[in-house]
């Protein structure tokens, strides 16, 4: 480091080539020295060394005061510019010219940063902010061409899928179903298989069930159904029922027959219940519903239902699975 007046005397060779080098070495250590050179002229820039190694001071000399350009850390080989402000160019500023860290939230013009600069899968749940969904305004249905959004284990990525298919894809609803019962007593012979007639539905989502002809129920969707029953067993004869059956038929056969024997203390209003789980083809399998009272005496009877008192009546729903 070293400074020079910048005049170069006549003088011998060997002088004149020292006080040249000295020249040449002054103007390479920007004309370090702990104080401006005497030989300062307007526009002098030089490097005050009075200071530390990390805060070594270049300036400019204006003529009458030197203006502080910035402050040189020669340890950590920083400089930090004062007083200006510093136009770059396109592209001049990369990655290996700034340190992590070094840039805020401050520092950015508002949308700056779009998709376009945003790689694929470099945003994770943690910077995520709860707005970017409960921001949005609340719906309160869903139609089934709407869309929610999963992800996909398998690949490992993120899917749209519609309500319709969404709903298929954990089960789907309890449907078909139905249930009905009957409005008037049906009259039966003694001691005989009979097929119940319940006419009145509470509800039919697929109009499944025939209440009014075959009295049976044939699902057009494949699956596991429970399906169940009571057959109200009544004699007009007081203590007279000794044995009632509720069955479920598939196909015209047996499926499930709960019985109650009573033939040790006869009754007069009996009434077993049945429940079973069947699968059924979609097509043409089908279900139907019978009954059997035995009495000592008296007339028999399948007893009638209202739609919250219970009496003969049987049902069934779809199995989600």
């Amino acid at each position: 480091m070293s400074q020079h007046d910048y005049t170069i005397d006549n003088q011998s060779f060997p002088a004149f080539r020292t006080d040249l080098n000295n020249v040449l070495g002054a103007i390479n250590s920007t004309n370090s020295g702990s104080s401006r050179p005497s030989s300062a002229v307007a526009g002098t820039i030089w490097l005050d060394t009075s200071g530390a190694a990390t805060a070594q001071l270049l300036k400019m000399y204006d003529g009458a005061a030197d203006i502080l350009l910035g402050t040189v850390n020669f340890t950590a080989n920083t400089i930090d510019w004062s007083d200006s402000a510093i136009t770059l160019g396109a592209n001049s500023v990369d990655s290996d010219n700034y340190v992590d860290g070094s840039i805020d939230l401050a520092h950015l013009a508002a949308d700056s940063v779009d998709a376009t600069k945003i790689a694929d899968n470099a945003i994770s749940e943690e910077h995520l902010d709860v707005t970017s969904i409960t921001g949005h305004t609340a719906e309160t249905s869903i139609a089934d061409g709407d869309t929610i959004l999963i992800h996909d284990a398998s690949a490992s990525a993120l899917r749209k899928m519609t309500k319709a298919n969404f709903v298929s894809g954990i089960g789907g609803t309890n449907t078909p179903a139905f249930e009905a019962y009957l409005s008037s007593a049906q009259s039966v012979s003694d001691a005989t298989l009979t097929k119940a007639q319940p006419n009145t539905e509470l509800f039919d989502t697929d109009s499944a069930y025939d209440n009014s002809s075959t009295y049976r129920f044939t699902p057009q969707v494949a699956g596991k159904y429970l399906i169940w029953g009571v057959i109200a067993g009544y004699s007009d004869a007081a203590s007279q029922v000794d044995i009632v059956k509720t069955l479920i038929y598939k196909n015209g056969s047996v499926a499930r027959n709960v019985t109650m024997d009573m033939r040790s203390n006869p009754g007069r209003y009996i009434m077993p219940h049945v429940q079973t789980i069947q699968e059924a083809n979609g097509s043409t399998d089908y279900f139907e519903f019978y009954g059997y009272v035995n009495g000592t005496t008296g007339s028999q009877t399948f007893q009638a239902s209202t739609s919250n008192l219970d009496g003969t009546r049987w049902g069934a729903y779809k199995l989600i699975t």
